[in-house]
């Protein structure tokens, strides 16, 4: 008799445990969320995370309040979140720069691939090559080939060492077979005036930098960076059709909760979110920002996390760029 009933709250115990993920979720959320941002307010990340915070309060029916915690280039904020508690109340927005930062900063203080939950991507951009008009290329196979008839004489400029701009020129260099000139700006936007003033004659640009000069004419746009042409500039051919077959640089941004949260709240968080990307105002607001929105599944998004950790470390130990310190 005592090994019947024992048998019976086994068998109870096991259906319980199957039952409760969803059970879970679907009492999910009970309180509000904080949705930490590692960059300051105003921002591309910022402006996402807003979207996106406005349309989960929505949603739930409790706030999703963004938490700037701006602060070595979002690596403060983002520590925060991979530390805090997995219960489904913390979530945080990550960027393309967090899978370059393991390889060209000393001191990473979490592991991005393996310190948190990763629920979906939310939306991608391009970049879009851009020179000075007095230069004379009018293509991306008249540069590579200007390039190598002045090996090391043409200069291109970026926001910084290290940083997706950067790193977008190293790996043309290396996929094309040309040596250029590194010129960091602290900004896209210094770095954009001076190769319209004529100091540097290049730059790997985000869109919204770039393209106001480039229809006054400031600028001459030869192709996006991206795997496909970008729906706002249809006429650019990608800088692989265009002659650099492989290339593919795009930034991206995407949502991860703490290590450790239940699969059912990352699977409700997914859920909603996909849901709210598919929103007609949501895809006009992306698109005034040349995002293209994805929801993927968290799957797909960890898969995307580790293929880039890869591709930037080997770009990076290519072109020998030393390690920052904090």
């Amino acid at each position: 008799m005592w090994s019947h009933q024992n048998r019976l709250k086994t068998s109870l115990c096991m259906l319980l445990t199957v039952l409760a993920p969803p059970v879970f979720a679907q009492a999910y959320p009970t309180k509000p969320i904080r949705f930490i941002v590692g960059f300051a307010p105003g921002g591309p990340n910022d402006i996402v995370a807003r979207i996106v915070s406005q349309k989960l309060t929505e949603s739930f029916g409790l706030p999703v309040t963004v938490d700037n915690r701006p602060g070595a280039d979002s690596m403060i904020g983002t520590q925060m979140a991979a530390r805090a508690a997995p219960d489904g109340y913390t979530i945080s927005m990550i960027s393309a720069s967090a899978t370059i930062h393991p390889s060209v900063s000393a001191s990473v203080p979490y592991d991005v691939a393996k310190d948190f939950g990763h629920v979906t991507l939310l939306a991608s951009t391009a970049f879009i090559v851009v020179v000075n008009p007095a230069l004379p290329v009018k293509s991306i196979k008249d540069l590579i080939a200007l390039a190598k008839k002045r090996p090391g004489q043409l200069n291109f400029a970026s926001s910084g060492t290290g940083g997706s701009l950067h790193l977008a020129g190293e790996l043309f260099k290396s996929l094309a077979h040309v040596d250029m000139n590194h010129i960091p700006y602290k900004g896209g936007a210094p770095a954009a005036n001076d190769v319209i003033g004529g100091q540097v004659e290049l730059m790997f640009s985000p869109i919204p930098v770039a393209m106001p000069h480039v229809k006054s004419g400031r600028l001459r746009a030869l192709a996006v960076t991206g795997s496909k042409r970008w729906p706002t500039s249809p006429d650019l051919p990608t800088v692989a059709e265009a002659g650099v077959p492989g290339y593919d640089v795009t930034g991206w941004y995407g949502i991860v909760a703490p290590a450790r949260t239940p699969s059912a709240i990352v699977m409700r968080l997914n859920q909603e979110i996909v849901k709210m990307l598919a929103l007609s105002d949501v895809r006009q607001q992306f698109a005034s920002f040349d995002l293209e929105p994805i929801g993927s599944s968290p799957e797909q998004m960890a898969s995307h996390v580790n293929a880039e950790l890869v591709k930037w470390a080997n770009v990076v130990r290519e072109a020998r760029i030393p390690r920052a310190t904090q």
